[in-house]
């Protein structure tokens, strides 16, 4: 849990190289998951998913890479599910701490990555909160397209919040807000997350953010400044839902967060960034 003042740093190798069309091997992911741990730079790993391998071949190898993740300090690890089956499947897994679940507040996006209506995700979430009761793991709900839509989709303030009320309702008190397809501006970052946090004070956000690089840190300021104090982000920007739209937008620079909140020395971000280089090529 964060204080008013710490920041927490969530990495996203999954959603960085989910989109990559050539099979990345399975030891050089474990690799360089690792290496990600190893820094001790990051709260959280959000290092791959339990869903179908016809939707995403690249996670098809998840549990194998888990089961040789070797966590040598506090980091965290966050898996990403879509359904029953999925959190039956991770709720087995020991090492994994959160399960993300993917609740689209837009119809149109919800039928396009989890095949349901938001309705039937919402007992989804109710379902899988039931599943993982007996163990460790902490639900994760991700508000998907929270700032918006380019389905002309229904989308308002007053929407999110109806959504998080009626989540927190089954028991959920983590959420992660995000940007799927850029639709946020600096000034509905800050809008949102101030809402937020004096509408439902005790629950705990992340935020999410898919961005341009050129205006991502005015969003980042934005939300910093409304409160938030978890920010995800990927190593040089990689990622994007293959569900949402063929011009994909990628992550928050991991970088750029390292940069402002961390102030680590040069070396350290640059071997990260040769890391992932060397897992991609």
């Amino acid at each position: 849990m964060s204080n008013k003042e710490t920041i927490q740093l969530i990495e996203c190798p999954r959603d960085a190289i989910q989109s990559i069309k050539h099979f990345i091997p399975t030891e050089k992911k474990i690799n360089y998951i690792n290496q990600l741990i190893d820094s001790n730079l990051f709260y959280c790993i959000d290092f791959g998913s339990f869903v179908s391998p016809k939707a995403v071949p690249q996670m098809q190898d998840t549990a194998q890479v888990l089961e040789n993740i070797e966590n040598k300090n506090e980091t965290k690890l966050l898996a990403i599910i879509a359904n029953e089956k999925g959190a039956e499947i991770a709720q087995a897994y020991d090492k994994i701490d959160f399960l993300g679940y993917p609740f689209s507040i837009s119809e149109t996006f919800q039928q396009r990555n989890a095949n349901s209506t938001v309705a039937q995700s919402y007992q989804r979430v109710e379902h899988i909160k039931n599943i993982i009761a007996s163990g460790k793991q902490e639900l994760i709900v991700y508000i998907s397209m929270a700032f918006g839509n380019p389905y002309s989709d229904l989308w308002n303030t007053d929407l999110v919040l109806e959504w998080i009320e009626k989540l927190s309702e089954l028991g959920i008190s983590r959420f992660s807000i995000a940007d799927t397809t850029s639709e946020a501006s600096p000034e509905r970052v800050k809008i949102l997350f101030t809402l937020l946090k004096h509408t439902f004070p005790e629950l705990e956000y992340s935020i999410h953010l898919h961005s341009r690089a050129e205006n991502a840190m005015l969003k980042i300021e934005a939300a910093h400044e409304a409160g938030c104090r978890i920010f995800e982000g990927a190593i040089m920007g990689y990622g994007g839902c293959p569900f949402a739209q063929d011009d994909l937008v990628g992550n928050i620079p991991m970088e750029m967060l390292l940069h402002r909140f961390k102030n680590p020395k040069g070396n350290k971000i640059q071997g990260l960034l040769t890391e992932f280089q060397n897992l991609i090529g």
